[in-house]
């Protein structure tokens, strides 16, 4: 850990009150940054406020469900003013959400919570973001998208293979429209991360489909979290200061593009 990697540095994470989201967040304050975190969970936000701000980490949050722009605008606008801007924004909010893999199961109002919050909402926070990284001479957005949005995956469905793979063109399209700003924006595809979340949807694939994961890793194991959260912080930083509209693979090995 570099202490004072982030000196300096305000962090806006979306779904930052838990997971891979709050994980993210620890590892960033520990670094030196200002944490500001948009959740939907006001329990879960007080408490890693508390908690970062024990650890002598800045730290505010708002409950916030990003498929509202308006609302999150709002909150970027009022977590800037708090923390003397933003220079660094983790869109983390996503993922399947519970909803069901298999085609005949996935209702309408499914596809469309997948696709508001994983796409519309990183839209909407990255939008609300660049006003203010534009203040501050650039900074730097990651979004997620997932080894299920690069190929395709046992364990999540068809929205989510949208959501994700959207995700991508998404960052290619902003990293070139932003880039002359001194802002740049890269995309994280993790492969499965066995979160609280996560751990339930992979114990309930079959054995054969267990199977079919870990044995398509070639590192032959399944990460820890930390294997995650340190290749965000490296887009986060300046040691990716020439690296914008990427696509940062983490997943074993078990998606290896060409």
């Amino acid at each position: 850990m570099v202490q004072n990697r982030f000196a300096g540095k305000v962090f806006v994470i979306t779904g930052g009150a838990g997971g891979l989201g709050a994980a993210i967040a620890q590892e960033a304050g520990l670094q030196g940054g200002a944490i500001a975190i948009l959740d939907t969970n006001s329990d879960a936000i007080e408490a890693l406020v508390v908690q970062l701000r024990s650890r002598g980490i800045s730290a505010e949050g708002r409950a916030v469900d990003v498929r509202n722009g308006s609302a999150v605008t709002q909150a970027i606008g009022e977590l800037s003013d708090l923390l003397s801007g933003v220079d660094i924004l983790i869109t983390a909010a996503g993922g399947s959400l519970g909803t069901p893999r298999d085609m005949d199961d996935i209702s309408d109002e499914d596809l469309d919570l997948v696709l508001d919050v994983n796409v519309k909402g990183t839209y909407y926070c990255a939008r609300a973001v660049v006003p203010h990284m534009k203040k501050k001479g650039g900074g730097s957005i990651i979004t997620f998208s997932s080894i299920g949005g690069r190929s395709a995956s046992p364990v999540t469905g068809v929205p989510y293979a949208t959501a994700k793979a959207a995700i991508l063109g998404l960052t290619r399209r902003l990293a070139k429209e932003v880039g002359l700003d001194n802002i740049r924006v890269n995309a994280i595809a993790p492969g499965l991360f066995l979160t609280d979340r996560l751990t339930g949807m992979f114990e309930n694939l079959s054995a054969t489909e267990r199977n079919e994961v870990l044995s398509g890793i070639p590192l032959g194991r399944m990460p820890e979290l930390r294997e995650c959260v340190d290749p965000v912080l490296f887009l986060a930083s300046q040691e990716s200061s020439y690296i914008t509209g990427a696509v940062l693979d983490v997943n074993g090995g078990r998606f290896m593009p060409s």
